[in-house]
């Protein structure tokens, strides 16, 4: 069977199908927001209203990343001490597999070709309908090796869509390249595959390094590719995406982008930023258009395990005794758990420093051994019972950050950075408070625990 997004569908028995017509503009976004506290279930909405008021013919499926638990049973992990698998799991990689593209896939023509996309507006702060959830693939012009990466494009009538490459990205080192020889940097956008590639392509890799190899070490086997209409074999697409996007971003062409409502939960600036311009737009017969609701954690889980992998990859590096990372959604990708085995205070004190070097991260805390990473209640207790301010925190500044944090100055990519060791640290270590366990067992204890139970 091939691993798409469709076969997913198919085999997800937690997916909600609703019939009820929803507007893109904020409707389908509201319906994200009113159960990220719960369920957090993925969601295909079946009739979506395009601006023009029109029932879309194109499915919205989003929320696909929401859960944890859905994303690690189905790439075969552990749901807690995720990060030893993941990192082993992301060196055993698979090189693509070329494939012929799929006939009868369905041209999107004319001077407005997104028209019957039910692309989403998602916040009330955002200027229009943006594509969250495209994956942009450009080239290294020097190496010809390809990058891939998730980044958010404002679709516009017509054929000039806003984009915005992070400063630091990849993919922006690829555009600067191609305009520096004078040249439009070719850009293809893809939405819609399998959770697995999704994810694999948002693995973080060195320059220059493809993420299709990553992308098959999550799927489980060779990603398949075929080549672009305009430029071939030497810019490839996933076979199985629902959506593909090709154009160029025009040298030196700017335009007003944003704001937006980023990671953070808060809106991000307006930036002056690159477009790019669409050539030509496929879709599959049938095709789904799949969306990452933007600080949610739809957009935040998948990148969370990443980033965890990544992290324990170097908290290894620096100590064998590294246990498990573990990055919380509610911590907007800016706190980091380490769960480890006894380390000396000059050993934290070196882990600590080397993990804060790490851009995506702003505050990074070491547990002991058995400190459930998972439970926020065990997470505070911890901190506030084994760490002491003047003794146990260390304070950097100037590191790199992310600029899109909003408690930073605007423009501002340093930052500030914190490390706790909430470790015992060899000192002392006190009794917990209990009960011996057998009276927890006396009848008369339980019977009376019920009691109170049924009155809350």
């Amino acid at each position: 069977m091939v691993m798409d997004l469709r076969s997913w569908m198919a085999a997800t028995p937690e997916l909600v199908r609703i019939d009820e017509p929803l507007s893109v503009r904020h409707e389908i976004t509201a319906v994200q927001h009113g159960i990220e506290k719960a369920s957090r279930a993925p969601l295909l909405f079946q009739r979506p209203l395009l601006l023009n008021g029109s029932v879309s013919s194109t499915p919205v499926l989003t929320n696909v990343t929401a859960r944890r638990d859905l994303l690690t049973r189905l790439l075969g992990l552990p749901n807690r001490r995720t990060a030893r698998p993941l990192s082993e799991r992301l060196t055993c990689t698979h090189a693509p597999n070329r494939v012929a593209p799929p006939e009868h896939l369905i041209e999107l023509g004319g001077d407005n070709p997104a028209a019957s996309l039910p692309v989403l507006w998602q916040h009330e702060g955002d200027p229009g309908p943006y594509l969250t959830a495209a994956h942009a693939t450009t080239i290294d012009p020097d190496s010809e090796i390809d990058n891939t990466a998730v980044q958010r494009v404002w679709v516009k009538d017509g054929r000039e869509w806003p984009y915005f490459p992070y400063p630091s990205s990849h993919n922006w080192k690829n555009i600067e390249k191609w305009w520096a020889r004078g040249e439009d940097a070719p850009i293809a956008l893809w939405i819609g595959h399998h959770p697995a590639v999704l994810m694999g392509t948002q693995v973080k890799v060195d320059y220059p390094v493809s993420h299709w190899p990553s992308a098959g070490a999550l799927l489980g086997e060779p990603l398949r590719l075929m080549q672009t209409v305009v430029r071939g074999s030497w810019l490839m697409v996933p076979s199985e995406a629902e959506i593909i996007v090709e154009g160029v971003v025009p040298r030196n062409h700017r335009v007003q982008e944003g704001p937006f409502g980023e990671f953070t939960g808060y809106a991000g600036e307006a930036t002056h930023s690159p477009v790019i311009r669409v050539e030509r737009v496929r879709m599959r017969p049938g095709a789904v258009y799949h969306d990452f609701a933007s600080g949610l954690s739809d957009a935040l889980v998948p990148d969370d395990l990443l980033i965890e992998a990544k992290l324990f990859e170097i908290a290894s590096r620096v100590s064998p005794e590294v246990l498990d990372v573990h990055l919380p959604s509610y911590g907007r990708r800016f706190w980091a758990f380490v769960e480890t085995r006894p380390l000396s205070q000059a050993a934290a004190r070196a882990l600590l420093n080397e993990l804060l070097e790490f851009r995506r991260t702003k505050f990074v805390v070491l547990f002991d051994e058995g400190v459930n990473l998972h439970d926020p209640t065990a997470i505070l207790e911890t901190i506030a019972t084994r760490s002491q301010p003047g003794r146990d925190f260390l304070e950097r500044s100037g590191l790199p950050g992310s600029a899109l944090d909003p408690s930073l100055p605007l423009g501002d990519g340093r930052s500030g950075k914190l490390g706790i060791d909430a470790t015992w640290n060899g000192g002392r270590r006190p009794p917990v408070n209990r009960v011996p366990p057998v009276v927890l067992r006396h009848d008369e204890v339980q019977a009376a625990i019920e009691q109170c139970r049924g009155k809350a």
